[in-house]
């Protein structure tokens, strides 16, 4: 039993979808001909359907504690990295900064991603296995691997509050060495975990992140260390802040630059550029410029600095939502899925313009 419409002939919407998918791709390669009699033809723009109303691809099930999550895990690893830099470098406000923003941030991760799940024996079981071919595990493992180093170094900075005699004594001694290896230990897995999600997306059939791959590793690694230099302008003495107004220089670089390139993908940059998902990154990249430019003039001001902090942050919250919502919208329009398929074929097999309605 089908679910084709009545007295309808079979196969007749498909060929009609097909018709109109080859009128477009026609539009886009070579725009206007003209007819036998000289006449200037304009190809109409396609209307497109998919074939019974129904998508050519399934939209991932993902909810927003997915997109939340991207946030989160970007913000803990960029955390990681400035706690580390700030130890190395005898900033110990930055320091412990960077190491309760990472230890907040892999902790949010955690919950958002058991939500996302369903229930938290899901993500025990991803734990049964590690696969190399599949980002999704090897997310699971360097999260597992962050979290405890992260934990241990950010608790490491309650050490002073402890009693000097004792046993806890002991502890309070002891405590300061720990976190020091604890927090280069998560440095070390910080930029796996900042840029992993990109790759676990371009994985993915999903064509505005899938065509991404070369790109948003990058965009999410530059999002995630503006975050956490936001969070740092914002909570760190402002007199240990230096290295974060360099850092928010060199990560916005980052970020756009490799945001500019999913923008020009052609037909699946639309999302990034169009509707709700390309609001949201323009108005990352705003706030990104507003951040980057008031943290270079915030060395002497306590209010502009929390002031560039905030719009860094809310810079990478309004990126990785924006990218989230741009490959839900590409996975809902067939468009994005069958237009550079056809195109792709035709480059392949080597036809011309002149060949495509043959």
């Amino acid at each position: 039993m089908t679910d084709r419409p009545p007295n309808e002939p079979a196969g007749a919407r498909f060929r009609e979808f097909q018709d109109r998918v080859d009128q477009a791709v026609g539009q886009r390669q070579h725009g206007r001909g003209r007819g036998h009699d000289g006449e200037q033809l304009t190809v109409p723009v396609a209307d497109f359907t998919s074939y019974y109303g129904r998508p050519v691809l399934k939209p991932p099930v993902w909810k927003h504690d997915i997109a939340g999550y991207l946030f989160t895990g970007g913000l803990a690893a960029g955390g990681a990295l400035i706690g580390a830099g700030a130890q190395l470098t005898g900033r110990p406000g930055l320091r412990q900064v960077g190491r309760w923003t990472a230890l907040g941030g892999v902790t949010a991760s955690a919950y958002l991603l058991v939500h996302d799940l369903g229930r938290p024996a899901r993500f025990h079981h991803m734990l049964r296995v590690a696969k190399l071919t599949s980002p999704m595990s090897v997310g699971t493992w360097i999260l597992t691997a962050f979290g405890p180093a992260a934990g241990v170094a950010a608790i490491a900075e309650l050490a002073p509050r402890l009693p000097e005699h004792g046993l806890l004594g002991f502890v309070r001694r002891l405590a300061p060495t720990v976190g020091d290896v604890a927090g280069l230990a998560s440095a070390v897995t910080a930029p796996a975990l900042a840029t992993y999600t990109g790759v676990l997306l371009s994985d993915t059939a999903v064509p505005a992140w899938h065509e991404a791959y070369p790109f948003m590793p990058f965009v999410f690694g530059g999002s995630a260390l503006a975050a956490a230099a936001g969070v740092g302008l914002i909570a760190a003495p402002t007199a240990q802040t230096a290295p974060l107004r360099r850092l928010a220089v060199v990560a916005s670089t980052i970020k756009y630059l490799g945001g500019r390139r999913m923008e020009r993908m052609g037909l699946v940059g639309e999302p990034y550029r169009q509707g709700r998902s390309g609001r949201l990154v323009r108005a990352g990249d705003v706030l990104l410029g507003v951040g980057t430019v008031a943290a270079l003039f915030s060395r002497r001001s306590r209010v502009l600095s929390a002031l560039s902090g905030a719009a860094l942050v809310a810079s990478s919250v309004a990126t990785r939502f924006g990218v989230f919502e741009a490959g839900m919208a590409s996975a809902r329009d067939p468009k994005y899925t069958v237009v550079p398929q056809r195109e792709r074929r035709d480059r392949r097999e080597g036809r011309s313009p002149a060949e495509k309605g043959t």
